[in-house]
């Protein structure tokens, strides 16, 4: 029997659900959960974006990369983390030296295998990666970037991972960052790469938004995968990965040897991860992540992408709108934008040249599109507004785009006096390392250990000054305030205040905090007196807490309980311990 293994993709669980990643003391709680799991032969530990948002709320990614990765190293699990070839692990093109510092300095930190994908597949900027991370002593895994359409065919990809693994890939990974290469083509991929080069290592990460994703996990398996990414609840699904459960079930019912899970530490990382959730990272969490959608398959945008894609349809809806109503047609709603914009993407990717539509290029065609509605829709046309990061990606600055521009594109970067570049990417970002290097030493700042707060302060600059400062702790200090008041007042509930809910008849609990009162009413029969005037049906809530944030749910008939409590104002209780933020 073919042996699949499985590969936790812990840190994109929480990138493709949200904002943030969890804290620096999360990331070492969970650990040793995932490792008593027993099924995985491999964590996704960093990368992407991981170590910027560390930045962004005040902590040190350094410390989280080093305590993440210490218990998988020797638990003997391999770590991984996503590389986005020339742009590193920020959005925007990195120098060469500050590239190849990046691998001495995760290695050291206890990375094992980076996974470099270059988002327009142009293998000149991940082929230098493959001998850099192997220089430092990292499995260089390379990544095809998946996706669908007339020149994304299996040949294209066949030819690309062939010529990854003669520029020295020690493993391949097909990125179905959107989820929606088509199960045949993913089996066919993986059929001619295992055919012709079976000693080399195949992952398949498929992402679950428009559906396709466990039938082309199964095919994947059965052209000859050696490693699957999955997720795990409570953010599996949705615009995230398939749950462990589910693929391993299936895969053992098709005949594949998959390991065991431990279902009670699955549980413990389940709870865990629903802690983190309710401790923080769930406010910037949009909720449409948790559904899947088959309006992706015809736009091909990644899933991840929806909370910030609404954001910015919001963001427009009420100038188009305003628009609408000034020239007497009828408005328009969400969705109605919505559906514009998916088909807008439509019409314009062939014309961008067919970027893969992953991080960052996916980003600049979905602006382009939605910026094309509003414009149209005001009767301006088309290619009002391109930014300075689009243009480089169609005049070749970030690489050679996989097909070719529309004459309208072309015409239009003429017009502008934009000239197309068609050498080496990198030659564009020349070397910086001594720039930073000077800085630090005037600033007496430590370089750190390998020179990994160098190798921060350089790939996240203005991220990393924020840092220092304590400018970035403040921010999303703030940030989090506002994300929770915004929370909770979409949930309040217009009843008297907590103190008011103390009854003669109860029975005090004990605190499960310091400073806490708590009472307990027992509706043992549901015969009970109507609660402020008001017969209480099983499934009311009868009780919450007035918060600093507005009025907050706590208890509800079912469990049998109402609570109130009593704490100092400011004092933080997490919702574990029943309550939030008391006035």
């Amino acid at each position: 029997m073919k042996e699949i293994k499985f590969s936790l993709l812990y840190r994109d669980m929480w990138q493709s659900s949200g904002k943030y990643v969890p804290r620096r003391d999360q990331l070492a709680e969970v650990a040793p959960a995932i490792i008593e799991m027993g099924c995985f032969a491999r964590v996704e530990t960093n990368g992407g974006a991981s170590e910027q948002v560390n930045l962004l709320y005040g902590e040190n990614p350094n410390e989280s990369v080093r305590t993440f990765t210490k218990p998988f190293n020797r638990a003997g699990i391999q770590t991984h983390m996503l590389d986005r070839g020339l742009n590193g692990i920020r959005m925007n093109p990195v120098p060469a030296d500050v590239r190849k510092l990046m691998y001495k300095v995760k290695k050291a930190q206890g990375v094992d295998i980076t996974r470099i994908f270059c988002g327009l597949n142009d293998v000149r900027n991940i082929i230098p990666s493959i001998k850099w991370a192997k220089a430092a002593g990292m499995i260089a895994q390379a990544t095809l970037c998946i996706t669908h359409s007339e020149i994304h065919t299996a040949a294209y990809y066949i030819n690309m991972a062939e010529e990854l693994i003669v520029n020295g890939a020690d493993e391949i990974c097909l990125k179905d960052m959107a989820g929606i290469g088509r199960p045949t083509v993913i089996g066919d991929i993986i059929r001619a790469i295992k055919t012709a080069h079976p000693a080399i290592p195949v992952e398949y990460h498929g992402h679950s938004g428009p559906g396709f994703s466990v039938a082309s996990m199964l095919e994947a398996a059965k052209a000859g995968v050696d490693y699957i990414d999955v997720a795990m609840e409570p953010l599996s699904w949705g615009m995230v990965h398939p749950d462990v459960i589910t693929i391993r079930e299936m895969l053992k019912a098709a005949g594949f040897n998959v390991p065991e899970i431990n279902m009670k530490a699955y549980m413990e990382v389940r709870r865990l991860t629903q802690s983190y959730i309710d401790d923080f990272l769930g406010y910037f969490i949009d909720e449409r992540n948790r559904y899947m959608s088959s309006l992706l398959v015809g736009c091909g945008l990644p899933g991840g992408m929806m909370g910030s894609l609404m954001a910015d349809l919001k963001g427009v809806h009420d100038a188009i709108n305003a628009h609408q109503k000034k020239e007497g047609k009828k408005e328009l709603s969400t969705d109605d934008l919505l559906v514009m914009l998916f088909d807008e993407v439509k019409y314009i990717w062939p014309k961008l040249g067919y970027p893969p539509l992953v991080t960052p290029f996916s980003q600049y065609v979905k602006n382009v599109a939605l910026m094309n509605v509003m414009f149209t829709l005001q009767g301006k046309g088309r290619w009002q507004l391109i930014d300075k990061n689009t243009w480089d990606m169609i005049l070749g600055k970030a690489g050679k785009l996989p097909g070719k521009l529309s004459e309208e594109i072309i015409a239009l970067a003429t017009k502008n006096n934009y000239e197309f570049f068609d050498g080496n990417p990198q030659d564009n970002y020349p070397d910086e390392l001594p720039r930073f290097i000077k800085e630090m030493e005037e600033l007496k700042w430590d370089r750190g250990q390998d020179d990994e707060e160098l190798f921060e302060f350089a790939m996240h600059e203005k991220q990393y000054r924020d840092y220092k400062s304590g400018v970035a702790k403040e921010r999303f200090e703030k940030e989090l305030e506002d994300a929770i008041a915004k929370k909770l007042q979409a949930h309040h509930i217009e009843i008297p205040d907590v103190r008011s809910l103390k009854h003669p008849n109860a029975e005090p609990i004990i605190a499960p905090a310091t400073g806490m009162v708590l009472w307990e009413l027992d509706f043992h029969d549901r015969s009970m007196p109507p609660v402020y005037g008001k017969k209480v049906k099983e499934s009311d809530i009868l009780c919450s807490i007035q918060t600093n944030y507005g009025l907050e749910a706590i208890g509800s008939f079912r469990e049998g309980r109402i609570v109130g409590v009593e704490k100092k104002q400011g004092e933080w209780i997490h919702k574990g311990d029943i309550l939030a933020y008391i006035d």
